[in-house]
């Protein structure tokens, strides 16, 4: 008879839920300042390049080093600091990030800037290694998925609500305003997750493992975040002149289609929470499931305006849906460390990003931008396949096994 092999993980550390729960709301604050920051040079780049002195095109690359700074040192950062506190190191990561975002607000050239979004996009790549696992691991597993979802609520605000009023607070004074204004917001969230977040070695959080561990089907995890990210921000990154030169809308319903498309984003996220514990892999077929839909009408209904807004709600919703759904099941495969794990789903991530925006302009160059959904509908579907036919024939993850049990 064949023994199961199971694994040991530590439970939460004591805290009282009050206290867990100021602790994710602050962490999801970071994750607000964080995403805001990587995206908010796209709503301002003709006034920072007018107020630097330089091109359009030269300034846009500020968003491109940071993405790469981000691909690169996810992963070294995250084994170099693999036995530094939680509470330390993403205290210390909130503070080098106000000081990056207060440099950039100083910038007085191009190469000052450049380099503050370098620090930033250090910062970036250790917080998002490191901050799902010292959140989730303040609950109890069971809830983890629902705790995941309200940590990534943080992130899908930014593109919604911070971009949008950082554009707006740039244009009633300067571009360097809103970077100060994130910059104080990161002293006072470094302050308190000093003050919540209670002090444990990385090894005894209550996530530091994961839950059902399987180094075959986190690899595989990796391959899909890849195709699945790539495939939704080929079709983000190209819906301007989707919808007003394919579509025909109005350029003045731009703004209010992204709105659309970013609010269902945060929809999406809160919904899924409700499940992504009981039923994770499901989630993740349903949002693959929905992109791919979602992809394929903006290719097919582009003449429909009614259906083109529907389309890109479904994107919206699904790829902020799939964003905690990608996090939450990263934490339950991971084969050892859940923060090396979580670098690794960031890397793959940003990866997903880079090729959707590169693939994507290629085909619209190459074709036409109805081609983008299109690209963007067939690696959803690839990535759907992936976990429908090959997950299941990986060997299966090994059960939990909590502190107070014995494995026999």
């Amino acid at each position: 008879m064949s023994r199961t092999e199971t694994t040991t993980v530590a439970g939460p550390p004591v805290v009282s839920p009050r206290r867990a729960a100021l602790a994710l709301a602050v962490l999801a604050g970071g994750a607000f300042c964080f995403v805001t920051t990587e995206t908010l040079p796209s709503g301002m780049l003709t006034m920072i390049s007018e107020g630097l002195g330089e091109p359009v095109s030269r300034t846009g690359q500020i968003v491109t080093a940071y993405a790469i700074v981000v691909v690169v040192f996810s992963l070294p950062l995250t084994r170099i600091t693999a036995r530094v506190p939680r509470r330390g190191l993403l205290t210390l990561t909130l503070a080098v990030f106000s000081a990056a975002t207060f440099l950039a607000a100083w910038a007085p050239t191009y190469e000052v800037l450049v380099g503050a979004r370098v620090l930033s996009g250090l910062s970036h790549a250790l917080f998002w290694s490191v901050a799902a696992a010292a959140a989730t691991g303040l609950f109890p597993p069971e809830v983890r998925g629902r705790m995941v979802a309200r940590l990534s609520i943080g992130s899908a605000l930014g593109p919604v609500l911070g971009v949008p009023l950082g554009t707006f607070l740039a244009q009633q004074t300067d571009w360097r305003v809103p970077f100060a204004v994130l910059g104080c917001v990161s002293v006072g969230l470094a302050l308190c997750v000093f003050a919540l977040l209670p002090t444990y070695s990385p090894e005894q959080g209550g996530a530091a493992a994961g839950t059902s561990p399987s180094r075959p089907r986190f690899a595989l995890l990796l391959v899909v975040t890849c195709l699945a990210v790539a495939g939704g921000m080929s079709v983000l990154t190209y819906i301007a002149p989707y919808v007003l030169d394919h579509a025909g809308f109005a350029e003045n319903s731009l703004s209010l289609l992204l709105g659309v498309s970013g609010a269902a984003g945060v929809v999406g996220t809160t919904v899924v929470g409700r499940f992504l514990d009981r039923r994770p892999w499901e989630c993740l077929v349903v949002v693959l499931a929905g992109l791919a839909v979602a992809h394929a009408g903006l290719w097919a209904l582009g003449s429909t305006p009614a259906l083109v807004v529907a389309c890109v709600a479904l994107t919206g919703g699904c790829f902020g849906a799939m964003a905690a759904t990608l996090m939450h099941r990263g934490l339950q495969l991971a084969p050892g460390n859940t923060d090396i794990a979580m670098a690794s789903v960031s890397t793959a991530f940003n990866i997903g990003i880079a090729a959707g925006a590169f693939f994507g302009g290629q085909v619209l160059a190459t074709w036409s931008v109805q081609g983008v959904p299109l690209m963007g509908s067939l690696l959803s579907v690839t990535a759907l396949m992936l976990v429908l036919v090959v997950e299941p024939r990986l060997p299966a993850a090994r059960p939990l096994v909590r502190p107070t049990e014995s494995a026999s």
